[in-house]
């Protein structure tokens, strides 16, 4: 299996006049690489997978696995409240060349924990690609419990976790209750230092879709045990990991992107452009932090 450590990005899905603009997402995906991007993370929450088509989900998978060409692993959101919807997407991804899978589970019908690992059960067995458990109650509303992790874990493919829960205890316990090698990843921006404290390797962040390197410099840093190093950049860039979702995402970061000539802003309803008082934050930020 591939390697996934480091700033990973969840990778924003880039429109023009309603379509996905596959000539931005390839400047995008190069943009990564080259600015220490580790893997790319794609069809996601913030790659606006809700809105996309099953038809241009599995072709954004496809562009982003071929401008990579190996250079970095493809992991694609593939996630559904139903089974058998995630099934059909993992499957999909895979024939198009993904390295590996991230799938949520649980939003609107709300199972309970056996539901959620019979949910996760099924996909398991029914796919072949590593997967990636995503747990992030802030959308799903339900909350993947330690316990339920650590059962997940025992199954061969299951390799590691996205935690976006914020909650900074999870990765000590669980560390304590899982057997095998097994990767934490922060979903979450603002904690990522903190989180690689307690046993994390990496991040799927928001903030790499329009500063790569810094984030990739803080990542790093953690993964050298330079600790105060990795804080002192980490503290540089926390308003702009505010920024990110002071309005719902991914409407900020696709503005942020555009003021670097990556893609337009273009979202997809019910996402809104973000309001010109946010405008005027992300741009002043952006400034002090010299990237633009």
């Amino acid at each position: 299996m591939k390697k996934y450590q480091g700033s990973m990005v969840a990778l924003i899905t880039p429109f023009s006049n309603g379509k996905v603009d596959f000539a931005a997402l390839e400047k995008m995906v190069e943009f990564q690489i080259q600015n220490g991007t580790t893997c790319l993370v794609v069809t996601g929450t913030t790659g606006e997978c809700p809105t996309l088509t099953n038809e241009e989900h599995i072709e954004v998978i496809k562009r982003s696995v071929e401008v990579a060409n190996g250079r970095v692993p493809v992991m694609a959101g593939a996630g559904s409240n139903n089974p058998v919807e995630a099934i059909a997407l993992s499957n999909a991804a895979k024939e198009v060349g993904a390295d590996s899978l991230l799938h949520n589970a649980g939003y609107y019908n709300r199972p309970n924990q056996e539901g959620l690992y019979a949910h996760f059960k099924m996909v398991h067995d029914n796919t072949d690609l590593p997967i990636f458990i995503y747990n992030v109650p802030g959308r799903t509303v339900v909350n993947i419990s330690s316990e339920t992790v650590a059962k997940l874990s025992k199954l061969e493919r299951v390799v590691g976790i996205k935690d976006a829960t914020g909650n900074l205890e999870r990765p000590w316990l669980e560390r304590n209750m899982i057997d095998k090698p097994f990767i934490f990843l922060s979903g979450e921006d603002s904690t990522a230092v903190s989180f690689n404290v307690a046993g994390g390797v990496g991040v799927i962040s928001v903030t790499a879709n329009v500063a790569p390197a810094l984030v990739a410099k803080v990542q790093n840093l953690t993964l050298e045990k330079k600790w105060e190093e990795a804080a002192e950049h980490q503290l540089k860039l926390m308003k702009l990991h505010k920024l990110m979702f002071k309005e719902p995402s991914p409407a900020p970061a696709k503005y942020a992107a555009s003021l670097l000539g990556l893609c337009k802003e273009d979202v997809r309803l019910p996402i809104l452009p973000v309001s010109d008082s946010l405008r005027a934050e992300i741009k002043a930020e952006m400034q002090k932090l010299e990237l633009i």
